[in-house]
């Protein structure tokens, strides 16, 4: 029998991150043979300890490392300083950026024994949005004023919106096959504020919209919802939903 071997790079970070990551990894390794896989694991460093031993929360040998050899990561937990402290920055954020780890996919099931069984997946854009960092402050004739960008490209909904029409179409093809517990017709929801938000939620609205409308998409229902509405229905009718995606902001909330 010949196994794949996949490179995974373990990052423990701070704090709880030391106790989860040593358990994710005798997760992997417990991994039933007919998977026909294996582990290699190398030990990175990223995080306010790494921030505090090298001057940097991400150092380049890790972001090296996880570019030129590995599969994947295990990524722990990191501290935030409670005051701002200079050259610290998230290296969560910085990790997306250079990596381009555009797609945050979180599924979310219940257990079989729940009274409205859910089984959705929220598809988030993971590099743009207000979560470009760039903000600046101001002295204002009533006071300090900060302002931030909220960035929204075509590039990026299109292919986020992409990845949401794929994992539709893939679902439903489980469904198909009967290897899945809850039935439901293939569909995408496009989450935004654009009724406020025309140009950058609009973009994103009209982006996601054209990519769902690939031939390859023929069988996923595409539908939209305001955010905010978004939120009351997703506490009401969980069910109703099988895959949402969202620009970065609306999805970090949701998940």
């Amino acid at each position: 029998m010949s196994f794949r071997t996949l490179r995974i790079g373990l990052i423990p970070g701070d704090g709880i991150g030391k106790e989860v990551i040593p358990a994710g990894r005798r997760v992997l390794e417990a991994l039933p043979s007919y998977l026909n896989l294996k582990f290699d694991f190398v030990n990175l460093k990223a995080g306010f300890e790494a921030f505090e031993q090298t001057g940097t929360a991400l150092p380049e040998a890790t972001v090296d490392v996880l570019r030129n050899e590995c599969d994947g990561a295990l990524f722990g937990a990191v501290s935030s300083p409670t005051h701002a402290v200079k050259g610290c920055s998230s290296p969560i954020v910085a990790l997306r950026k250079r990596l381009d780890l555009y797609a945050n996919v979180r599924p979310v099931k219940t257990v079989m024994t729940a009274p409205k069984p859910i089984d959705m997946v929220i598809v988030r854009e993971n590099t743009e949005d207000l979560y470009v960092k760039q903000e600046k402050t101001f002295d204002g004739p009533d006071g300090k004023v900060a302002e931030a960008i909220k960035r929204i490209s075509e590039k990026a909904s299109l292919r986020i919106a992409a990845m949401a029409g794929e994992i539709a179409v893939r679902r439903d093809r489980i469904r198909q096959s009967g290897a899945a517990s809850i039935h439901k017709k293939p569909l995408v929801t496009i989450t935004h504020k654009s009724n406020v938000l025309s140009q950058t939620d609009g973009l994103f609205r009209e982006a996601s919209k054209r990519a769902l409308a690939d031939p390859k998409f023929a069988t996923v229902k595409v539908e939209e919802q305001i955010v905010d509405s978004m939120v009351y229905k997703l506490f009401r009718q969980p069910e109703d939903y099988d895959v949402i995606v969202a620009p970065n902001l609306y999805g970090d909330i949701f998940i």
